[in-house]
């Protein structure tokens, strides 16, 4: 069966739209990589600090909930439990 005219110029419109997405893609991925390489120490201390204010922001918050202060036994498990099930879920999934 024949394709409308419009369905053709629809199809070629849509063949240019994703053309200039990958354009676009592609030169993002250039400028990141680009950036890394020239400022590695830069990127390097801004994840530290992220990682390490992520760790001590869920520290205060552990700090906060009473019986997970008082009680360091008690959060061992939970952590070690977490991390179980985690594991246990991630190897399902995968």
């Amino acid at each position: 069966m024949e394709q409308s005219p419009q369905r053709k110029r629809l199809g070629k419109e849509m063949h240019k739209i994703s053309e200039v997405g990958s354009h676009v893609t592609q030169g993002a991925r250039g400028l990141r990589d680009s950036t890394f390489t020239r400022f590695p120490i830069i990127f390097s201390l801004l994840t530290t600090f992220g990682l390490v204010a992520t760790l001590y922001g869920f520290e205060k918050v552990i700090d906060k909930i009473d019986i997970l202060s008082d009680h360091p036994e008690i959060l061992l498990v939970v952590g070690l439990a977490t991390l179980a099930g985690t594991g246990t879920l991630y190897k399902k999934l995968s």
